[in-house]
């Protein structure tokens, strides 16, 4: 595999042994960074650019700045701490995920990763330990998409498959654009997005699923992640009154779209276990308790590990929308607004992380990752893989997420000495 500027990822053999992150610090960090957006359920609500993620980013930026990182922040507001190495010469090793979070949202996703990330920096500072490749620590603009559309937009734009105008341009529901919401929390950052170059990446991550809690394992090696299909979807019928208009002769949009989300689940069933399929938002236009829903717009998501899967789910729910909105006299239309092919990470760094987590001595297994993350951005140009521990019950995007200290760390130790094995110790 090959880094940006064509050099050969080399894998270090060689673990630093011993070396253990400092489990209070980071979980002291975690609960820290926790109040920022604090919901009286016990989670988090800090949307993309909104004040709560102006705090923590401020927050960040001064923790980096304490541990000796050069920070950049790029055009999208992203976020870059950088390490120095032996060598400048070479394109820095990066690991982190994101800060922001989903409107119901826990205080581990995205937030781990990060924050691990500068754990692995606090440490090898702490040991006096100088890598021969920099790393660089990194905080991904809008990842969970709850405000923006699409998620991870920062990290599709690092990696060219959106212009920088684009997702400046984007707004939220309440025609606030992306650029609006940078300059009025102060993070539109000078470089232009791509300035900071990475040869590889690493991203730790809570599951976000059930498996690795039901198999008894402590990491989960991904090597792999679904594909996700987006749609925006429209509904448009006949407003009329709820008591006057006989069963018959309504072209009820509610309806019409309860008839679509049965047949969505039905055809992700059809093609299970390799898929599922949500209708996570639903919008009546002019509400009202005794009118017929005339119009409605909804959202589509849909996710395969299996691009031929994905192509079918395609197919098939556009073949139902069609036959659906014939017998039911309204019109439906069905915009496809992201679609992001299945992942498959670096074969290198997936046995780089699986080394480090058997070195360790904690029980993993190779695994499949649901959600999207930047991590699976990023591996479309530059070598990439993720780490995964256990969350309760497989319960994200929730104020009831959670996480056990000693699964977190154990973590950012494989996070960790997965990094020093991609960059190297520069006494070796």
């Amino acid at each position: 595999m090959f880094s940006e500027n064509g050099s050969k990822i080399k894998i270090m053999t060689k673990i630093t042994s011993n070396l253990q992150i400092d489990s209070a610090r980071l979980w002291d960090t975690i609960h820290e960074t926790a109040k920022f957006g604090a919901t009286p359920k016990g989670g988090v609500r800090r949307l993309t650019l909104g004040p709560e993620d102006k705090q923590v980013r401020d927050w960040f930026k001064k923790a980096c700045e304490a541990a000796g990182l050069e920070v950049r922040v790029d055009a999208l507001g992203s976020m870059f701490g950088l390490r120095k190495g032996r060598d400048m010469s070479k394109a820095p090793v990066g690991l982190g995920s994101h800060l922001d979070t989903q409107p119901t949202g826990g205080k581990f996703d995205g937030v781990l990763g990060t924050l691990a990330a500068l754990e692995v920096v606090r440490t090898l500072n702490d040991a006096g330990i100088e890598t021969e490749t920099p790393i660089c620590i990194c905080n991904w603009t809008n990842e969970e998409g709850s405000r923006f559309a699409p998620a991870m937009m920062a990290s599709a734009a690092y990696v060219g498959d959106f212009t920088t105008d684009d997702i400046l341009s984007r707004r939220d529901a309440d025609g606030v654009t992306v650029a609006q919401a940078l300059d009025g929390i102060g993070y539109r950052g000078p470089s232009p997005v791509g300035t900071q170059k990475l040869s590889s990446f690493i991203e730790l991550h809570i599951e976000q699923g059930p498996i690795l809690e039901a198999e008894g394992k402590t990491i989960g090696v991904v090597d792999s992640g679904q594909g996700v299909l987006w749609y925006d979807g429209k509904i448009v019928g006949f407003e009329s009154h709820a008591g006057s208009t006989p069963m018959p002769l309504r072209r009820d949009a509610l309806a019409t779209l309860s008839e679509i989300v049965l047949a969505m689940e039905g055809i992700a069933n059809k093609h299970g276990p390799k898929a599922v399929a949500t209708i996570g938002e639903a919008v009546i236009a002019k509400p009202s308790r005794n009118v017929i829903p005339g119009e409605i717009a909804f959202t589509v998501d849909c996710r395969s590990a299996d691009a031929a899967i994905m192509d079918a789910l395609d197919k098939d729910l556009r073949a139902a929308i069609v036959e659906i909105a014939a017998r039911r006299k309204v019109e439906v239309t069905l915009d496809l607004v992201w679609h992001k092919p299945p992942t498959h990470f670096d074969a290198k760094l997936v046995d780089a992380v699986e080394n480090a987590a058997n070195a360790l001595g904690y029980s993993n297994q190779r695994i499949t990752s649901g959600a999207g993350h930047d991590a699976c951005n990023l591996n479309t140009r530059i070598p990439a893989a993720m780490v995964f521990v256990p969350c309760k019950d497989g319960v994200s995007h929730n104020e009831l997420e959670d996480a056990t200290q000693a699964d977190c760390t154990a973590g950012a130790n494989v996070l960790m000495h997965t990094v020093l094995a991609i960059a190297g110790v520069a006494s070796e």
